[in-house]
């Protein structure tokens, strides 16, 4: 087919213009999924890029997340507004900064509770801070504690998810539970609550109630020796290798289970589950109540103005972009999706039910590889 003719070339173009060592794209339209390679596993080696590499998605972990949890609200183990104090005792007690640059004793007591719905929405009251590092107190706390959820995903940290936790707890919020929307560290609470609920590592849980059913044989938190030839290299914006494969992190079981691995092949597995409203090749995986909550824009103009930095002007559903503003009725129309900072990407058309998945070597951490990933994009939906 032309499209697929034009998607290949577009995809050629970025690893020969530098933006890529090497990439994989994989379509899903019509029920059908193709997948592209171009370039190569490393820049040193000759080893071609393959369909069936493993990527680090990080923050495409993110609606993985979110839906376990939404599971076990649906199966009555917790509820949406529930207050999270049962499961995560540290955040019984919350106080708010004053003012984001006050110092960490300047405090109020929060006005309401934190619930399920502040930790799947990202407006738990912590997250990353738009503004130069280090430039407030609390900023400076969090370096120094070497707290994981307020910069890049590091699967080596040494901290466990209840020591993490802990300092989580003693650190006071942002803004007051629901107020505003603040990126990523909500995610990694919400991890711990989906681990706590069900006594037993998230990775277990995921496996359990999502990978598995979903044939996602290749989607986890470690890369299993039996597939390590297969995990590709990661590499910053200048091109320098940022974790080599032969050695990589995610090799190693996570201390703290924050940020997983996954095919492009996989990835659409979890894609046709939302363009079929729930509905995976074993039986329901969700109910469209609680998928049209996940897939629904949740913020006020003013949490999205605010938050701008990351949304572009979208909305935020339960741990993915959707059209801002946009709730799902009966019919689920609209575009959805995220990106993983260290260089992939999920858009899917709800109406179409097509989904492209774009998974690479190189941190989406300039204009130019954004760009790229927004044009081929657009030319594998069509």
């Amino acid at each position: 087919m032309a499209r697929d003719v034009n998607i290949l070339r577009q995809l050629q173009r970025m690893v020969e213009g530098a933006l890529q060592p090497g990439a994989v794209v994989g379509v899903l339209r019509d029920d059908t999924v193709s997948l592209f390679a171009a370039g190569y596993m490393e820049s040193e080696s000759v080893r071609a890029m393959t369909p069936e590499a493993i990527f680090r998605i990080s923050s495409m972990s993110k609606p993985i997340v979110a839906l376990a949890l939404l599971q076990q609200i649906e199966d009555g183990l917790i509820g949406l507004h529930d207050p999270v104090a049962e499961w995560l005792p540290e955040l019984a007690h919350p106080r708010v900064l004053k003012r984001i640059d006050a110092s960490l004793d300047d405090t109020v007591a929060a006005e309401t509770p934190i619930t399920v719905e502040h930790l799947l929405s990202s407006r738990l009251g912590l997250g990353i801070l738009p503004m130069q590092p280090g430039a407030t107190p609390i900023q400076r706390e969090i370096d120094r504690l070497g707290l994981l959820g307020f910069g890049p995903d590091d699967p080596a940290h040494p901290m466990s998810q209840d020591e993490w936790m802990a300092h989580i707890g003693a650190l006071p919020l942002l803004a007051q539970p629901g107020s505003h929307w603040f990126y990523n560290t909500a995610t990694l609470v919400q991890g711990v609550l989906v681990s706590r609920i069900a006594g037993k590592p998230l990775s277990e849980v995921i496996a359990e109630r999502i990978t598995a059913p979903l044939g996602m044989v290749d989607t986890g938190f470690v890369v299993p020796d039996t597939k390590r030839h297969r995990l590709t290299a990661a590499y910053g914006g200048d091109m320098t290798e940022t974790d080599a494969a032969g050695s990589s992190p995610w090799l190693r079981r996570q201390r703290f289970e924050v940020s997983m691995v996954s095919t492009a092949a996989d990835y659409l597995a979890f894609a046709r589950i939302i363009g079929r409203g729930g509905e995976g090749p074993a039986g329901r995986l969700i109910r469209q109540e609680q998928l049209r909550w996940m897939l629904s824009d949740h913020l006020t103009p003013g949490q999205r103005d605010a938050g701008a930095a990351f949304l572009d002007g979208r909305g935020w559903g339960y741990g993915l972009s959707v059209d801002a503003a946009h709730q799902i009725g009966s019919d689920f129309t609209g575009e959805v999706g995220w990106a993983g900072g260290l260089g992939t990407s999920w858009i899917q058309n709800l109406g179409s039910k097509a989904a492209v998945v774009i998974l690479g070597c190189r941190a989406i951490d300039g204009p130019d590889v954004y760009a790229a990933h927004v044009d081929l994009t657009r030319q594998a939906l069509g």
